[in-house]
């Protein structure tokens, strides 16, 4: 499988605002034998880079059993895997423009983003807290009044943020990384005093700290979200591909192993545990299989 950035004539077309029609994802693939694969540089444990090779984590192994999957339906002996690096602002453009066929990271599963996108079963459950230094004492969102706050930009956490903000009327400094690494460097380096974002994204980054010790998430979870993977919208072929793995896996005890190598077991590159049981929300969505979207 190669490892490297892809860029198509559909990449292009996106940039000028010409429209890319919906493609029947397993019809482009059993002709041209290639899958564009998006991932996530610094979303731990779900997708990440650890030196220079490919991408690990939780969502990555789920999109390698979706591989297999659409290696056998298409009568593919060897599949090429263009992985395609994304971030929280061009994930969206570049399912919707052709140059990635699938996204398995953390992408929140909401309504709005359903106007453009499709998603498959919800495989994880989240909400926005604060991740700051122990020695910052921030305790809460009441503690930002007034302070700088990073977030990540093109992300829903910078959404509910802005407005707990100003339904609060905290007049906190919001900071706008371009991925969560740069997010996080903007705490460490004291240019902000804390960054809101997915409790479990904040958990993986002090994982990988420098110091893990220094660290903690705090704060309410504001809005409980969904985890899926992404794909193009009015594709059901591929879309009932995706779901039936996954249905699969959550069926057959597959998942809940995957769920425990990554969340409760030591990860690379620290060999550190997060230590982070199963939500009730994940537990029940092994049962009812469902993709419905936060609102």
């Amino acid at each position: 499988m190669k490892f490297k950035p892809l860029f198509t004539l559909a990449l292009l077309l996106g940039a000028f605002g010409l429209p890319v029609h919906a493609e029947d994802t397993l019809k482009k693939v059993t002709e041209s034998g290639r899958l564009a694969l998006a991932y996530r540089e610094s979303s731990v444990p779900f997708s990440y880079l650890v030196g220079a090779g490919k991408p690990v984590g939780f969502s990555m192994d789920v999109a390698t059993a979706i591989m297999q999957e659409v290696k056998r339906r298409t009568g593919h002996s060897i599949l090429e895997v263009q992985y395609v690096p994304v971030t929280s602002q061009n994930r969206i453009p570049l399912v919707l423009n052709g140059t990635v066929d699938l996204e398995c990271g953390s992408t929140t599963n909401n309504s709005t983003r359903g106007k453009d996108v499709a998603f498959a079963i919800n495989y994880f459950y989240t909400g926005t807290r604060l991740l700051a230094k122990k020695s910052s004492h921030i305790h809460n969102y009441a503690d930002l009044a007034g302070k700088p706050v990073a977030t990540t930009t093109g992300t829903t956490n910078s959404q509910v943020l802005r407005k707990y903000d100003t339904k609060n009327s905290l007049n906190m400094q919001i900071m706008l990384g371009k991925d969560h690494a740069d997010s996080f460097l903007l705490v460490e380096a004291d240019r902000a005093v804390a960054f809101a974002m997915d409790d479990i994204l904040l958990y993986g980054l002090i994982g990988t700290a420098k110091n893990p010790a220094e660290w903690e998430v705090v704060g309410d979870s504001l809005q409980v979200e969904p985890y899926a993977c992404m794909l193009r919208k009015d594709d059901p072929k591929f879309k009932a591909l995706v779901d039936g793995v996954i249905a699969s896996m959550m069926k057959s005890g597959e998942f809940a192993r995957l769920y425990d190598k990554w969340f409760m077991q030591p990860i690379p590159p620290r060999n550190a545990a997060l230590k982070l049981p199963m939500s009730p929300q994940l537990r029940e969505n092994l049962k009812a299989l469902s993709d419905k979207p936060a609102i």
